[in-house]
């Protein structure tokens, strides 16, 4: 028998907005829902952080999450079983007040796991792991650390795993706490890790700008085998368009727009302009992004210029952040060419002057 493990799905994202619903819709019709009905699976388990927002919910947020989620779980006679991750508590010291709770309970196919327990799953047994607080922490430590269950669910905040893609956590348990088990899949951080016997399963899409290039779906782990698959989630949010017209045929350009356009519509864009000496190139390239209509468009734009002209790699304070590393490129012995190199650091430093903060 085989079950679904789907990460936190923080339903009402982006101050309930109404394009990640429609997202979000994607992923479960074209993706999640056709996986599970051509291969028999009935039982999905999701691991924590069923909406986003601790404190309330937003009525448009709830029904287009029962509409394209928890109503087709039902139709279709999937059994869902819900950890309680911390976005679904109103206090942060206990468990016992969540929006799941309060906001499920008409659905006879969701099981809520707001204390921990054991669930067994075609012979296989199950630990079920809430979120930890101040009021089960205690009681949660002894029960995993009694337990002889090969398998371990939750919602856990784990040191030294990454939070994002290229952040990690410094806060968070040891993960040695868990080593008895012989497979940890956890919610709550939202890119897909694995370290040991402790997978993070990330989350199914994408939701902020540190998610770009992260990739996101969920897992199918067999009762037998303990094994798990990894499906991945193709659509994609948020997509960077690296401009640069400095060694660029005009005719290729402006096919490769058109080649872009399917690809951004409805989704955020953020064009980075490394070096841009053609403007009508580039406002082509902007008419062609609007014409697809993006969800959102933002361009990052530097207009320093990088100094070829020196090889002194001594830091003039007078000198502008790209003129430095640029000057100490060209003082070092480099096995790759130091315009590639020069290029690769004026785009990430630019991409860098508009990072999104992850909320």
């Amino acid at each position: 028998m085989k079950i679904c493990l789907l990460g936190d799905t923080h339903f009402g994202v982006r101050n309930d907005s109404k394009i990640f619903h429609n997202y979000y819709e994607k992923f479960y019709d074209g993706v999640l829902f056709p996986y599970l009905l051509a291969n028999n699976i009935d039982t999905v388990i999701q691991l924590g952080d069923l909406f986003d927002r601790r404190k309330f919910i937003n009525f448009v947020s709830l029904t287009e999450s029962r509409r394209y989620f928890f109503d087709k779980l039902k139709f279709h006679k999937i059994h869902l079983h819900a950890l309680i991750g911390n976005h679904d508590i109103f206090y942060k010291h206990t468990l016992e007040v969540n929006s799941p709770k309060l906001l499920l309970k008409d659905y006879d196919n969701i099981t809520l796991w707001s204390e921990h327990g054991k669930l067994e799953i075609d012979g296989m047994m199950i630990d079920m792991i809430p979120w930890m607080c101040n009021a089960n922490e205690n009681s949660i430590m002894e029960f995993m650390q009694n337990s002889t269950s090969p398998i371990c669910l939750g919602h856990f905040e784990l040191l030294g795993f990454q939070l994002s893609k290229g952040v990690h956590s410094h806060e968070g348990i040891e993960s040695n706490l868990l080593a008895n088990y012989d497979h940890v899949y956890s919610g709550h951080f939202h890119t897909k890790s694995t370290d040991k016997n402790v997978t993070y399963v990330g989350v199914p899409y994408q939701m902020f700008w540190s998610d770009y290039d992260d990739t996101k779906g969920f897992h199918v782990l067999d009762t037998k085998t303990h094994e798990v698959e990894f499906i991945k989630n193709p659509n994609i949010m948020f997509n960077k368009i690296y401009y640069d017209d400095s060694n660029v045929d005009e005719q290729t350009f402006i096919k490769s727009i058109g080649e872009k356009k399917n690809d951004i519509t409805n989704t955020y864009v953020k064009v980075v302009v490394v070096n841009k000496t053609n403007s009508y190139l580039f406002d082509m390239l902007i008419d062609e992004i609007y014409s697809a209509q993006p969800a959102d468009l933002s361009i990052v734009e530097d207009f320093t210029d990088i100094s070829d002209t020196s090889s002194d790699i001594s830091v003039d304070q007078a000198q502008d952040t790209l003129t430095i590393l640029s000057n100490y490129i060209d003082g070092q012995s480099l096995s790759i060419e130091s315009a590639k190199l020069k290029t690769l650091m004026r785009e990430l430093y630019i991409e860098a002057l508009s990072t999104e903060n992850v909320e």
